[in-house]
């Protein structure tokens, strides 16, 4: 380190504290803190101790840490954040809601957790990370973080549509998904019992649609009421869609329970969309009974075929076989037919065993529910229950009829093949995997949006729209971080050497290295997001008492890792104490 006096144009110098550092092969330097306020003889005491003397006496230490806070990952988030413009989008920028916001964002991504919580973390005597130091919160109480939530939640429309104007434009394709989440208490308006996907039996809950690019990137998100099926969510979609966000034409890409019959007819084709979803069992089934519009030649030597059907005029069906998924489902069913096979054996010799025999229809029944409920097997078994009797045996004909279908699914479009090519169409409704992991995101450890403690509505649409601005965030850091990271920084490519949109999605040769190896082609540990996060806490922001004059105090970081800076230059974050 070494002291440097850097012109100013017409202003005195500015005093810099400096240090050299060799990246590439080259040597650089870099700025770690700015000296221009120091009194002339603190700065000259430090230039002394920079060269090997003492400019104190001795025993008396020149410099001492009076706080050391983590500081690395808020520096990342917050460079990830003023990267995608997301304050900008919020904004204004210096205001304290703006920032409170922009803080539980920051929260939200290195640690989840409760209002209370953060505003402990976010408080100036309570804080443990620099979020709070870095904004120049101060003084944080829960109360203000709650009302900073009602101001975010008047910004929401506008918010969605500055990211819908960066993302989506007119014809493009727009993934939508719902999901659910389980709510604590019974005061919300919006918690509801309904289809529960959390498997927390007895909690009530709320559901959720997400609005999404091609590429996966959120963009908009809509709370409900916990007992709303997914099909009644579509018609705001659409409205938002159309009015808020002016875009007159889409393609909507949404699962096989979502864009149904009804919905295409009383709501996509009114607005003018396009769409592509995918056909039910039953209606497979359909097309694959009686010879047909569907035949299982059609696979014999290929993966995908497009077919004509009455039942849907003006539409195309695309015909695709996973054959992967139906070896998967065929081990699996083989697997579920001989567990229920096996217990319904051992009721089959509790009722003929001479001491103490299982009697009663209605007994022997509710044994026999257990067991066809857990597995799931009924259709595949043909059953006789007496007051002193019971067998079984396997329908092979329905179990043939199933194993047909294995691995089978059909993508509907209203899209003509000038518009869209069938591997294309395939693609686009595989695609809804993003949308699946982003709730996956948003529900686990990542942003923990469950459960959900707020009780007023409006609330607990905020904290559902904060998490997902915070996995908006999270988005674009994982792509810039992607060298670092286990995930695939090349899917284009692995994507592009697939033999068929049907078959499962390859990694790219780069990311089976790093699997395989542990390391990145620079030879650094690879990590997972969290961990690397977790790495990037550990560069601290630290206060620093001068013996010299104790009423000041110097903000410095620690020296970054080659790890650290690394993943800050792929972020663009500065590393400074005040961003």
């Amino acid at each position: 380190m070494y002291i440097e006096a850097v012109p100013n144009r017409n202003s005195p110098p500015a005093v810099l504290l400096r240090e050299t550092y060799r990246e590439n092969g080259k040597i650089k330097k870099r700025t770690l803190l700015n000296l221009t306020s120091w009194p002339a003889e603190q700065v000259e005491g430090l230039r002394i101790i920079l060269k090997g003397g003492t400019a104190l006496p001795p025993g008396e230490r020149p410099f001492t840490i009076a706080r050391s806070l983590p500081h690395g990952h808020v520096a990342a988030v917050l460079g990830a954040i003023r990267d995608t413009g997301l304050d900008r989008i919020l904004g204004p920028e210096n205001s304290r809601p703006c920032k409170l916001i922009v803080a539980m964002i920051v929260s939200r991504i290195i640690a989840p957790a409760s209002k209370l919580a953060t505003a402990r973390m976010l408080d100036e005597p309570t804080a443990c990370a620099s979020t709070g130091k870095v904004l120049g919160l101060g003084t944080v109480v829960a109360a203000e973080l709650y009302e900073a939530l009602d101001w975010l939640s008047a910004r929401q429309p506008e918010v969605e549509k500055q990211l819908a104007r960066q993302h989506l434009e007119g014809g493009c394709l727009v993934l939508y998904d719902v999901s659910s989440s389980y709510v604590e208490g019974r005061c919300c308006d919006l918690a509801e019992f309904g289809y529960n996907r959390d498997g927390k039996k007895g909690k009530m809950q709320i559901v959720y649609g997400l609005l999404c690019a091609a590429s996966g990137c959120p963009v908009a998100v809509e709370v409900f009421g916990g007992n709303t099926g997914d099909p009644k969510t579509l018609a705001t979609q659409i409205e938002k869609l159309k009015q808020r966000f002016g875009l007159q034409r889409v393609v909507l890409v949404g699962d096989r329970g979502m864009i149904t019959d009804a919905r295409i007819r009383e709501e996509l084709a009114p607005a003018g969309f396009d769409w592509i979803t995918a056909l039910r069992a039953p209606a497979i089934q359909a097309l694959a009974a009686d010879q047909g519009p569907l035949q299982m030649s059609f696979f014999d030597e290929r993966d995908m075929a497009e077919i004509d059907s009455p039942d849907y005029p003006g539409e195309r069906l695309i015909v695709c076989r996973n054959r992967e998924l139906t070896v998967e489902r065929a081990r699996k069913r083989r697997e579920l037919l001989d567990a229920t096979e096996n217990e319904l054996a051992r009721i089959k010799v509790a009722v003929a065993r001479k001491r103490e025999p299982l009697r009663g229809k209605d007994r022997i029944g509710v044994a026999v529910g257990e067991v066809i409920g857990k597995y799931k097997m009924a259709k595949h078994f043909d059953l006789t229950i007496e007051d002193a009797s019971f067998s079984f045996r396997r329908n092979e004909a329905r179990i043939a009829a199933e194993a047909a279908l294995d691995g089978l699914y059909v993508i509907r479009t209203n899209l003509p093949k000038e518009a869209i090519g069938a591997e294309d169409a395939v693609s686009a409704y595989k695609n809804l995997a993003q949308v699946e992991r982003a709730f996956r995101s948003l529900k686990t450890a990542d942003l923990d949006i469950r459960p959900i403690y707020h009780w007023l509505s409006d609330r607990v649409r905020a904290h559902v729209f904060l998490c997902m601005l915070a996995y908006y965030v999270e988005w674009h850091m994982r792509r810039k971080l992607a060298p670092m990271l286990f995930d695939d920084e090349d899917k284009d490519a692995a994507l592009a050497s697939r033999p068929s949109p049907v078959a499962k999605a390859p990694r790219s040769d780069k990311a089976k290295a790093k699997a395989a190896g542990k390391m990145t082609e620079d030879g650094q540990p690879v990590h997972s997001f969290h961990t690397l996060m977790a790495d990037l806490g550990t560069l601290c922001l630290n206060e620093v008492v001068a013996a010299a004059n104790p009423n000041y105090v110097l903000m410095m970081i620690t020296r970054p890792t080659t790890i650290q800076q690394k993943a800050l230059e792929l972020l663009g974050a500065p590393l400074t104490a005040a961003q």
